[in-house]
């Protein structure tokens, strides 16, 4: 009786034990994944959800939702979970916009041909099929993206440049209006007054000519 009892007590030992490594490996987990989408690099959405670019919307939302899960910030401790979700979360948004996800494709495609020029190859080339390949065209299609970036950050700083100018031309135009109306306000309020000075000069004009004009007597 007491060996059966031992032996219970053993197992639910060792139960406790896997129970207590499954979670401590699940945490490793966590963290490891955590850890990855940090530093996947950031304009690259198929990198941080760790897909290639043709996969279907219902292959975006199955990924985004088994690392979602695994890394919430609700699930793990770890005090960087918020900003992986956030960014997790982002990718999986920029993929689901047409747009985005067009612009993103593009450059991977752009990246493709640039590699198979570079290297005199053709579209067949047995090579575009190696992970060799893979990893060069995942790093060439960084350089694209970073150029796109760099592009589009020059032409929205060229754009505020040329509003700001604009902007100043018509602060200046409504600065040279307001100051013509106070101009001819402020000629209008003493338009009385140069009336009424006027009229004094002519009699006191016409008073000397007449004191000039006095016969001898």
């Amino acid at each position: 009786m007491a060996s059966k009892e031992k032996e219970v007590s053993d197992d639910a030992l060792d139960k406790e034990l896997l129970a207590g490594l499954d979670a401590e490996e699940l945490e490793y987990k966590k963290d490891a994944e955590i850890s990855r989408i940090l530093n996947a690099f950031k304009l690259d959405a198929y990198s941080i959800l760790e897909l290639q670019p043709g996969v279907t919307e219902s292959d975006i939302k199955i990924q985004f939702r088994k690392k979602s899960l695994l890394i919430h910030p609700d699930k793990t401790k770890n005090p960087q979970a918020p900003d992986a979700f956030d960014r997790l979360k982002k990718a999986q948004s920029e993929l689901s916009d047409e747009k985005t996800r067009t612009r993103l494709d593009e450059a991977f495609a752009d990246a493709r041909m640039l590699l198979i020029r570079e290297r005199k190859w053709t579209v067949d080339n047995e090579e575009l099929k190696t992970s060799e390949f893979m990893v060069d065209w995942r790093e060439k299609t960084k350089q694209v993206l970073i150029d796109n970036e760099l592009r589009r950050r020059k032409q929205i700083k060229a754009q505020l440049a040329e509003e700001g100018r604009e902007q100043r031309k018509q602060e200046a135009e409504l600065d040279a209006r307001k100051r013509k109306r106070e101009s001819e306000q402020a000629w209008e309020d003493t338009r009385d007054q140069r009336i009424n000075s006027w009229r004094n000069f002519q009699k006191g004009a016409g008073e000397k000519k007449k004191k000039k004009q006095k016969p001898l007597g």
